[in-house]
């Protein structure tokens, strides 16, 4: 059974997802629970595109040993220096240069002939392979590029020392029997195709990114990639637990398996649901809440007598518990440390002692504490900024039918002083916001708001997500608590932390405008 190699770029095109802004500590966190889950590359980031992006790859490059990491790169010689300063630490370093092909990409956006776009990939991989033994080259928007010319940059790229070669659905505009027919071309057609790794990576904006990703295999594809929970920019990219299940399952058909750990799906998928803010929604394949729920009377009865007449997954494979345990106020600090360790996070022991003093509060207000609940409290910790201009001390809200909603707030600014003000608004958290925006200036914008619950029932917590703008800075914050109001605050003064630190990291602006594959 041949092997189907899996690229992971959660933390690359996955981050791009609008909305999502992970810091340091939540990349790293991911990072290692994708190298827990099996993935064989993991795209870490885009070092050229700030120093904050540099070191985060960095750090995940010199941290994880069991997958290799790799930068996105244009083919130009800066972007390749700053992946080799990021990567030259790590397990295996690789890189991911790329370079558009199509011809709407080629006329209006890199103003090349199809010379001038062969001349500049070849140059940037054999530059890149001064420095790296694995080089992967991709062909940006290559499914909209003629076939024949497609086979001539893979061809020269692979002569170049391209060892692997990404064939991606940049806009996800193919059909499966397209991308499979491509790759049967690609392999066929490419006299050198053989000494080259052929890459899948499918966008889902037609809703077809999974499929063609299984399609490309067939057509001859060893690599696929992918993101967790499918996140990604616009519609997001192909699922990598629908494509692991689904070679796993039907290996009958496909005759391929890869490299991932499958009962460790569930927990990643739910860290990166908890730290990038992206509900998972119910009816989502594999790791959706409902893909082992039966309703129908009459599945129940049929899955009762025999699971596999409505289930072909059972919720064990993927790392879904059966039988969930779960704390309450009398639970003691060595199992809710064995709690956190199997969730998937890897604490500092004074992490740990932060949020077990965090779980006893809760514990105190709310019976049951469930995964849910863990996953909230780590992910406020982990949510904690490297410099904290504000933090909130207290907070009142004064709200009637009759009376005009009106907010007192108290925050400490990174010098330990007392802020305090008052405001209204038309709502409790408009009277909130308006009033916290008196206390860290004007300027921000609030571009989206939501929150839900982390569990059933009326003490379950309220987790609030929120995305803030300050002039070209963009930022997510979420706040965790029984209150949805002190949630609401949280998540606010999270986000303005992060768009300060943001700001203030960026004395090296990130790479405006940059399209990938």
């Amino acid at each position: 059974m041949k092997n189907i190699n899996v690229f992971d770029t959660t933390l690359r095109d996955g981050e791009q997802t609008p909305g999502v802004n992970l810091n340091f500590e939540e990349k790293l966190q991911i990072a290692k629970q994708l190298e827990r889950l099996g993935v064989d590359i993991i795209e870490a980031g885009f070092p050229a595109a700030s120093k904050g992006d540099l070191r985060s790859v960095k750090e995940i490059a010199d941290t994880v040993k069991n997958s290799s990491v790799t930068g996105l790169s244009r083919a130009l010689t800066s972007d390749i220096d700053a992946c080799w300063e990021a990567l030259k630490g790590g397990a295996e370093p690789r890189i991911h240069v790329f370079l558009a092909t199509s011809p709407i990409h080629r006329e209006h956006k890199l103003h090349m002939t199809q010379a001038e776009v062969i001349e500049t990939a070849v140059n940037a991989v054999r530059y890149a392979k001064e420095r790296f033994a694995k080089v992967q080259f991709s062909a940006e928007d290559a499914c909209r590029t003629e076939l024949p010319f497609l086979a001539e940059v893979v061809e020269a790229v692979i002569d170049a020392g391209a060892d692997v070669v990404n064939l991606p659905d940049t806009v996800g505009f193919i059909m499966p029997e397209e991308i499979r027919s491509m790759f049967r071309y690609i392999k066929s057609e490419v006299p050198n195709a053989d000494k080259a790794v052929l890459s899948a990576h499918c966008h889902d904006d037609l809703g077809m990114a999974t499929a063609n990703s299984l399609a490309a295999v067939e057509g001859g594809a060893e690599q696929v990639e992918c993101t967790i929970n499918a996140v990604g920019e616009r519609a997001g990219n192909a699922s990598l637990e629908e494509i692991a299940v689904a070679l796993h399952i039907r290996n009958d058909f496909y005759g391929k398996s890869t490299n991932i750990t499958l009962n460790e799906i569930k927990r990643t998928s739910s860290l990166v649901s908890s730290l990038m803010g992206m509900q998972v929604p119910n009816n989502k394949a594999v790791v959706g809440d409902n893909a082992f729920a039966h309703e129908s009377g009459i599945h129940q009865d049929g899955v009762l007598k025999e699971t596999s007449t409505y289930e072909i997954i059972t919720p064990e494979l993927v790392g879904v518990e059966a039988n969930r345990m779960v704390l309450g106020k009398l639970s003691g600090r060595h199992a809710f440390k064995e709690k956190i360790i199997s969730l998937g996070y890897n604490a500092t022991e004074e992490e740990i002692n932060k949020v077990f003093k965090s779980f006893k509060e809760l514990a105190d207000k709310k019976k049951e504490i469930t995964n849910e609940d863990i996953f909230a409290l780590m992910a406020d910790e982990k949510a904690g900024d490297a410099m904290k201009y504000y933090s909130l001390e207290t907070l009142q809200v004064t709200y009637g039918t009759s009376n005009i909603p009106t907010a007192t707030v108290t925050v400490l600014d990174q010098a330990g002083e007392r802020i305090e003000h008052a405001g209204t608004g038309s709502g409790s958290v408009e009277a909130l916001y308006n009033t916290l925006e008196k206390i860290v200036g004007e300027g921000f914008t609030l571009q989206d708001y939501r929150i839900q619950s982390t569990t059933g029932g009326r003490d379950a917590l309220a987790e609030v997500f929120v995305r803030l703008a300050f002039e070209e800075t963009e930022s997510s914050g979420r706040g965790t608590d029984n209150d949805v109001l002190e949630a609401s605050a949280k998540a606010y003064i999270n986000a303005v932390n992060r768009v300060l630190n943001q700001r203030r990291a960026e004395n090296q602006p990130k790479v405006a405008n940059i399209s990938t594959p």
